[in-house]
């Protein structure tokens, strides 16, 4: 698949404009972003590139600020060598360390991932996965039956399954994730993660212990229906990718209206994670 890398510079030095923008682009097919200086890059599959549709985001946003776009395909060798070239090692909390293949191990941490990014999100340094991995850190997965819905590289899937959790469902449209999932669970030396190249049309009539979903707003509003007909009464639901304004209370709203009920929420740089129970 070849990817475009479109270039944004921002007239504003506020930081809550920059995140409002990034939020509107991911509605519109954008998954990876990267802060620059005065703006930041955002990429998105070539074929879903509507730059009449970014060109529309001036108007909503012009009474607050400005912004320029270039844009430019990435081929897939080159968009591998960037991710190489970007990844850090990251920490999360004090028991979960994420790394490279090209990076050292560092054993000494309760959960270590290797991940090998290539072209799927989900590296753990986005505030999304990193709140969904602090949520996950404080629960018990022993024994559960996961469901990973936009797993990107699979790796909040691989953190349940090295939690104890017997089986994971992992689950992206994309078939660039749907590969990473395999070959960072491979990495990990896990075989209990099924991959499914998909949607919510290929979640199978099953019921899981906990659900994870770090999409967007939009998608998560469109799928809760279908997560609430394949939670067993008490499952937890753990939401992320969306914002505290205005997406919060919407999400809320919504899985409240299917048998979810709110119990807390993380958020950092404005972006959200929240977990639910189930109660019907």
């Amino acid at each position: 698949m070849v990817y475009s890398e479109v270039i944004f510079n921002l007239s504003t030095i506020e930081e809550f404009h920059k995140d409002l923008l990034i939020n509107a682009l991911s509605e519109i097919g954008f998954d990876t972003f990267e802060d620059i200086e005065n703006g930041f890059k955002a990429y998105i599959p070539s074929e879903e590139l509507n730059a009449d549709e970014v060109e529309l985001l001036k108007e909503v946003f012009g009474d607050m600020f400005t912004f320029t776009f270039t844009s430019k395909s990435i081929p897939h060798q080159n968009w591998n060598e960037i991710w190489e070239s970007n990844f850090e090692p990251l920490q999360v909390g004090n028991r979960c360390y994420i790394r490279a293949t090209f990076h050292e191990p560092h054993p000494e941490y309760e959960y270590e991932i290797v991940i090998d990014p290539k072209m799927a999100f989900g590296t753990g340094h986005h505030q999304t996965t990193a709140l969904m991995m602090e949520f996950m850190l404080d629960e018990n997965f022993a024994g559960q039956k996961v469901l990973d819905m936009g797993c990107g590289t699979g790796i909040l899937a691989i953190l349940a399954s090295k939690m104890g959790a017997a089986e994971i469902l992992a689950i992206d449209y994309d078939e660039i994730c749907f590969e990473s999932t395999i070959e960072n669970s491979e990495l990990n030396g896990i075989n209990n993660i099924e991959a499914l190249c998909g949607s919510k049309e290929v979640i199978p009539d099953q019921k899981f212990d906990t659900i994870l979903a770090n999409i967007n707003r939009n998608i998560l509003l469109d799928q809760l229906d279908r997560y609430s007909e394949v939670a067993k009464p008490g499952s937890a639901l753990f939401l992320s990718g969306f914002y505290e304004e205005p997406d919060l209370s919407i999400i809320k709203q919504k899985c409240d209206s299917v048998g979810f009920s709110y119990i807390d929420h993380k958020e950092l740089n404005n972006w959200v994670s929240a977990k639910f129970k189930f109660l019907v």
